[in-house]
């Protein structure tokens, strides 16, 4: 199991908590980044919304493809999944940047392929926006195009309905090859069928584990009837409420959950639900955390989270996507009080 984390871009995760105690600064984020890699954590993902779904239209927020550059110039080891949403870009020039950003990361740079839900933001900053399936048809063609300009071949051209390259040059290459690798997530079946196709890797909102697995050994078989190799790795993202007796754990998920229907970080609710085809019914208590965090019951002692998570890894997951609040402090009490016991019990059971 590898660990990753949200990067803290919209100023926390909860929304029925109005001051969390983690600014959305670059001072802040870097700060959590610069730790997150001395700690153990593999992966930061940054989403791309120039609106905040979780504290409300008028806070603040980071947009996500500046901020990854600085974090990639800040870190050393640390992998930076930046969201990307075709109906928000120019694929070639997505695709350079990309590149550039990889670069300078010396091949640290990977990307979230996003097809967009919230139709009020596309409407604020002039995003496309479209029938589900249709998102998909373009996804499928602003990928291909950044793949094509990536690869050794150059110029590139494409005539597709969406766009239309002649004879386009990318220069430097990503350092990594073939290209970069692309994270997807999705549950309708034309989402599905994207990501087996065209990604490399797929990932989850918050599941439990039943449900994670049959995901996994669906998109497993659709994989493999592309005759493809693999899907390189499987990510489920999470919400981690950890703490020393279970009835604090329990008072903490309380004190979040206590679910205000008019705050402001409901105001894109409404969106998530209907513009998107989710195999779950959402609850209201559920978006009290983003990315349907708590439904992977990452909640108790150190003891009880770390058997869940080695529940996720013997079903498939490889990479949890974690939130945290206050981010930083709750990041460094994981890394010393459950990572190592997940190895414990790794090795304890790999003997009996």
């Amino acid at each position: 199991m590898e660990y990753g984390f949200w990067l803290p871009i919209f100023g926390g995760w909860l929304r029925n908590v109005e001051d969390e105690q983690m600014p959305a600064t670059f001072d802040y984020a870097k700060q959590v980044a610069q730790i997150a890699e001395q700690i153990g954590f593999s992966t930061t993902l940054i989403a791309e919304l120039n609106l905040n779904d979780i504290k409300g239209l008028e806070a603040p927020s980071l947009e996500a493809w500046t901020t990854a550059a600085a974090i990639a110039a800040t870190t050393e080891r640390l992998e930076i999944m930046t969201a990307v949403r075709p109906g928000f870009h120019n694929p070639a020039t997505t695709a350079k940047m990309a590149a550039n950003i990889d670069q300078l990361s010396n091949g640290r740079f990977t990307l979230n392929v996003v097809s967009a839900w919230w139709e009020e933001e596309a409407r604020q900053y002039n995003g496309i926006f479209t029938a589900h399936d249709e998102r998909y048809a373009r996804t499928e063609e602003f990928v291909t195009i950044m793949k094509g300009l990536w690869a050794d071949a150059s110029p590139y051209s494409f005539d597709g309905n969406y766009y239309t390259l002649e004879k386009t040059q990318l220069h430097p290459k990503p350092v990594q090859r073939p290209g970069i690798k692309l994270y997807a997530g999705g549950e309708s079946e034309a989402g599905k069928q994207t990501i087996v196709n065209h990604c490399d890797a797929y990932v989850m909102h918050g599941g439990t584990v039943e449900e994670v697995s049959v995901k996994i050994e669906d998109m497993k078989a659709r994989r493999q009837a592309t005759g493809q190799p693999p899907l390189e790795s499987f990510g489920l993202a999470a919400y981690i409420i950890c703490r020393d007796t279970e009835e604090e754990a329990v008072q903490e998920w309380q004190r979040i959950t206590d679910v205000k229907e008019d705050g402001a970080g409901y105001v894109g609710y409404d969106d998530f639900v209907s513009k998107s085809q989710l195999e779950q019914q959402v609850k209201r208590n559920d978006y009290s955390v983003s990315n349907r965090g708590l439904r992977p019951d990452l909640i108790g002692t150190p003891e009880q989270i770390a058997e869940r998570i080695l529940a996720f890894e013997q079903v498939g997951v490889s990479l949890l996507l974690l939130q945290f609040s206050p981010q930083l402090e709750e990041m460094e009490r994981f890394a010393r009080d459950v990572m190592p016991l997940v190895e414990e019990k790794r090795k304890v059971g790999q003997t009996k």
